[in-house]
């Protein structure tokens, strides 16, 4: 299952790595293709004091987090993303928050589920018409299922 996993996902994990989030990014051997975009280590990198606070973890132990859940992403360059699908995406966030047209982009240039914990985001797609999402839950069960 190809899975883009944007950054709100991402600092979930981090922040409790113990959560189903957490344990569906970080547990290797779950056969769950995540798919990101650069944008996702700016925003890791432009938030790690706060994440730092947050998890009260030091310097090592965040690194260490952020590296294993980083290797469990293949990162796409966002020029590698077709032009059409961009362009189709930004048609779909440009009211939503155009912030988050790179993980629409890339959702459908890899023909792939979004899994997002943004729901203003998730209800305008519907809205639009847009369904190409996966849950928590529904990754969560696949899983337990596997085990």
């Amino acid at each position: 299952m190809r899975i883009v996993i944007d950054t709100n996902i991402i600092f979930s994990a981090i922040l409790n790595t113990n959560s189903k989030i957490g344990k569906i990014v970080i547990q290797k051997g779950n056969n769950f293709n995540f798919y990101g975009t650069n944008q996702i280590v700016l925003e890791i990198d432009k938030h790690k004091n706060k994440l730092k606070k947050l998890t009260k973890y030091n310097e090592t132990e965040l690194d260490i987090i952020i590296d294993s859940i980083k290797r469990r992403i293949k990162f796409i360059n966002v020029k590698l993303i077709s032009k059409d699908s961009y362009r189709y995406a930004e048609s779909l966030t440009h009211d939503i928050d155009i912030d988050d047209t790179e993980f629409v982009a890339l959702t459908e240039h890899i023909n792939g589920n979004l899994w997002t914990g943004d729901k203003e985001l998730k209800n305008g797609l519907l809205n639009k018409g847009w369904t190409k999402f996966v849950t928590t839950d529904e990754l969560y069960q696949i899983l337990l299922n596997r085990k």
